[in-house]
């Protein structure tokens, strides 16, 4: 043993002796620093359970000691400057997080996550569910898997207002002072407005529904008001428009206050003096006064190429007429003879 002999010969018995008294000592001093020094540790990292004993004094140094790394996403039960305790088993829990993917808006969101339900990753995300909105494929309690997909549909519903008018009516009303085919316009007419409202429900912009809820006249036509003429009117040859109350088919000779006619000369009694006592003269005409009452203003056409008569006064009666026949006085006597019997229609005028 030449080690031993070489101790030996540098050192006494005693000398040895008191070194191996001082190594144990020593041993034993540390071991019982240790013991008094030691903490221990459990870390369940992600479930997984690691059993510690160290001398290190905080949470960090520990996860160090380990190569226990963890990212500012992750979980962790203990602050990593939190001081280890002696007395007490230190328990380190380390949730992992893990990637989902969260579509909302047209977009997709990459999210990492330690929570362990869809309800408590999404109560701390950034985008989430608000009010009506919903989720697709996914409910509130399943649990998170890593690169799951999380769609949220907007949800919206609105009250929406929509108009439409209500076309306005034309009312007809006659009016006695215009002329017949003459319309006029007295009012003019407004449409109205009425208002409807929809409950409408989209989801992520469509609309899956539209209910109505409310129907209301806003605002009330106003109707138009066309007046119609009702007179009677003609357009004679003359081109005079003439307004008449009735139209008689009559047949026309022509007279004249003539001595071969009358039997008087100018300057006898009652000479060229009409029934209804005024003077003859072109524009009077003698009538059947239970068809055309005396005083009566007419006009007279004549069929064929003849002139019209024109205008007259039904001021005079004859023996010979009677019904619808007429005779007009002329101042020519060769023309009254001439003229014989016409088909005429005569306009009895509107007073005006």
């Amino acid at each position: 043993m030449p080690l031993a002999k070489n101790i030996k010969r540098f050192f006494s018995l005693k000398e040895i002796a008191i070194l191996l008294i001082g190594v144990i000592i020593s041993v034993s001093a540390g071991l019982g620093a240790f013991m008094f020094l030691k903490k221990d540790v459990v870390i369940v990292d992600n479930g997984k359970s690691i059993e510690i004993k160290t001398m290190k004094n905080t949470v960090k140094e520990t996860l160090e000691q380990n190569n226990i790394r963890i990212t500012s996403d992750d979980y962790i039960s203990m602050a990593l400057g939190s001081e280890l305790q002696k007395m007490k088993i230190n328990e380190i829990i380390i949730k992992r997080a893990v990637p989902v993917n969260i579509l909302a808006d047209g977009k997709t969101y990459r999210l990492l996550t330690y929570r362990d339900t869809v309800k408590e990753a999404l109560a701390v995300s950034s985008v989430k569910p608000e009010g009506l909105d919903k989720l697709s494929g996914v409910e509130l309690d399943d649990s998170i898997v890593k690169d799951m997909n999380i769609k949220i549909i907007r949800v919206k519903e609105e009250i929406v207002k929509e108009q439409e008018e209500i076309p306005y009516k034309v009312v007809k009303k006659e009016n006695s002072r215009l002329n017949q085919g003459v319309e006029r316009e007295a009012q003019a007419g407004e449409n109205g407005i009425r208002e409807k409202q929809y409950k409408v429900v989209s989801e992520d912009g469509v609309v899956i529904s539209k209910k109505l809820f409310s129907n209301a006249v806003a605002l009330n036509p106003i109707n138009a008001i066309l007046e119609i003429g009702i007179i009677l009117n003609h357009k004679t040859a003359r081109g005079d428009v003439i307004r008449y109350k009735k139209v008689l088919d009559v047949k026309a000779s022509a007279y004249t206050a003539s001595y071969k006619e009358t039997g008087k000369h100018p300057g006898d009694p009652g000479y060229g003096i009409t029934r209804s006592g005024i003077k003859v003269r072109k524009g009077v005409i003698a009538v059947d006064p239970k068809i055309i009452p005396l005083g009566t203003r007419v006009y007279v056409e004549v069929a064929g190429n003849t002139p019209d008569y024109g205008y007259a006064v039904a001021a005079d009666t004859g023996s010979g007429i009677k019904n619808n026949r007429i005779d007009l006085y002329v101042d020519d006597y060769q023309y009254a003879l001439d003229w014989g019997i016409k088909k005429c229609k005569v306009y009895i005028l509107l007073d005006e």
